[in-house]
């Protein structure tokens, strides 16, 4: 029991979650406009972050830009400033020489004023570099100050380089020269340093916000899909209980109830669906009553009514056969009317009967072999003298692979002639009807074809109710509605199916099937 429990508590209908939802004393309106405003605000929730985290990789990568800016531009300082450690050097007399002009003595007091001359210029030129119209951008405030000291030693250095020569002059440029080396290589490195480190923090940063994002977005997809099956399985599982309520009492169970906890038109429609269940409980119940009693009244009253009107038969039969004395053509005349009339009036009386019977579930079947050629050859006997008198042919199809067939044979001989007496009533004079029994798929099948007026579509099912009959039954003035319906229950008390196929102006053909047993 306790497992049983354990597994309707995982059911989607069972959830906690979902039974809490259907509670809520809100209308299944306002359930799915938070729904679907609830699924919106996750999808702009994902939008934005995935923006944001947009807009930071962008502005990393502008940052990225400027550093690897800045660096060049603090490289080409770096070079500059070696250039012109290069110029004031103990040997940068040989070298400039060599390079620039060859055949001239090393000592040429000319070639070391070109050179000083030469520092100087290079010295201003760099100073001007770290001017910020000159890098084209705005240096921070510790490169701003790194920058002020490279412009002041180049100051100093160019003032130095003007003093007359000494030894103590060349110490002091050299020295000023390497200091404006180191400042703009501090420059270069710490710019390089600084872009490295925006790259690798750059990586980690994709890499965090590419996880952030992808679990932002399963977290609202979970989120939605949580939502969708709480909000639908609180609204699916009272509409498929309801369903099955309402298909039982279709079916005519109306012993339980629909259980729904909702507090919203699901709730209501259950509760309504409660007590239509219950009145249509009771008043089943006094359909039950009616019938059994209207069942019982026209089984007492046809028994009633047959004791007398087998009287009233036979005297009339004995009077008109002149037993007891002679009639003249007059006497006869009514005699005749009154045998026709009781005769109606006793076949009437018997169908009554027989389909009160039926109703009531007190027919037995008497199921035992019988030939079914024979039990249509009387059938036909039966109707041929009237058939003969209205001018219409009947013609039995002989089917020598059928023949004995297990049944009710006096309830299967009452259906024949009923579905005969019809064919030759509606089949005008010259006309013709056409009976056969085959053996389909199990089955066996009698069908009775007429050449009357044919049947209106809607009337196609309604005949076989009791008391029913076409515009053509009713011209007819015979009959009152009870031969097919009662034809339609013993058929299927015996298993099997009858209809109709017709269309108006085409005639009618009827037919029913028996379960194909001892054949």
């Amino acid at each position: 029991m306790e497992t049983f429990k354990r597994k309707r508590r995982l059911t989607p209908d069972d959830n906690p979650l979902v039974r809490a939802v259907a509670r809520l004393p809100v209308r299944v309106h306002t359930k799915l406009l938070v729904a679907f405003v609830g699924t919106a605000l996750l999808v702009v929730a994902v939008a934005v972050l995935g923006l944001r985290l947009l807009g930071e990789s962008n502005d990393r990568v502008t940052t990225l830009g400027d550093l690897q800016e800045r660096a060049s531009q603090y490289r080409r300082l770096g070079e500059k400033a070696t250039q012109v450690r290069s110029l004031v050097g103990t040997n940068a007399d040989e070298g400039f020489r060599t390079f620039f002009l060859p055949g001239q003595p090393p000592d040429s007091a000319e070639l070391r004023a070109f050179m000083d001359r030469y520092a100087v210029g290079q010295a201003k030129a760099l100073a001007e570099e770290t001017k910020p119209d000159r890098l084209g951008f705005i240096p921070p405030r510790e490169d701003e100050e790194v920058l002020q000291s490279i412009r002041e030693t180049s100051r100093r250095l160019q003032t130095a380089l003007l003093k007359p020569e000494s030894l103590q002059r060349q110490t002091e440029a050299e020295q000023l020269s390497g200091n404006l080396r180191i400042d703009a290589s501090e420059l270069a490195n710490a710019a390089a340093a600084e872009a490295k480190a925006l790259i690798a923090q750059n990586a980690s940063a994709y890499e965090s916000s590419r996880n952030l994002f992808i679990g932002a977005a399963a977290g609202a997809i979970l989120l939605g899909m949580t939502l969708g099956f709480v909000l639908s399985w609180s609204l699916i599982g009272p509409i498929q209980r309801i369903d099955r309520r309402l298909a039982a009492t279709a079916s005519g169970d109306f012993a339980g109830h629909v259980e729904v906890s909702n507090r919203d038109e699901l709730g209501a429609l259950a509760t309504n669906v409660n007590r239509m269940n219950d009145e249509l409980r009771r008043l089943y119940k006094e359909l039950e009553t009616a019938s059994q009693h209207k069942s019982d009244f026209l089984a007492s009253m046809s028994h009633e009514l047959r004791t007398p009107l087998n009287a009233i038969i036979g005297f009339s039969q004995v009077l008109r056969e002149g037993m007891v004395g002679d009639v003249n053509d007059k006497q006869a005349e009514y005699l005749d009317d009154i045998l026709s009339s009781g005769n109606h009036l006793l076949s009437l009386i018997n169908d009554v009967l027989d389909l009160s019977k039926v109703e009531a579930g007190q027919v037995e079947l008497d199921v035992a072999p019988f030939s079914l050629q024979e039990a249509l050859e009387r059938g036909v006997a039966m109707v041929r003298e009237r058939a003969t008198r209205d001018g219409v042919q009947v013609s039995l199809a002989a089917n020598p692979d059928l023949d004995v067939v297990a049944g009710d044979e006096r309830r299967i001989r009452q259906v024949i002639f009923n579905l005969l007496s019809n064919a030759v009533k509606f089949t005008p004079a010259g006309g013709c009807v056409d009976v056969w029994a085959t053996q389909v798929n199990g089955e066996v099948s009698v069908s009775v074809a007429d050449a009357g007026p044919g049947i209106a579509t809607e009337d196609l099912k309604r005949i076989f109710e009791e008391f029913q009959q076409t515009e053509a039954g009713i011209e007819q003035g015979e009959g009152t509605g009870l031969g097919l319906a009662l034809s339609k229950r013993l058929v299927e008390l015996h298993g099997g199916r009858i209809w109709v196929d017709s269309e108006l102006g085409s005639g009618s053909t009827f037919v029913f099937t028996l379960p194909a047993r001892g054949v």
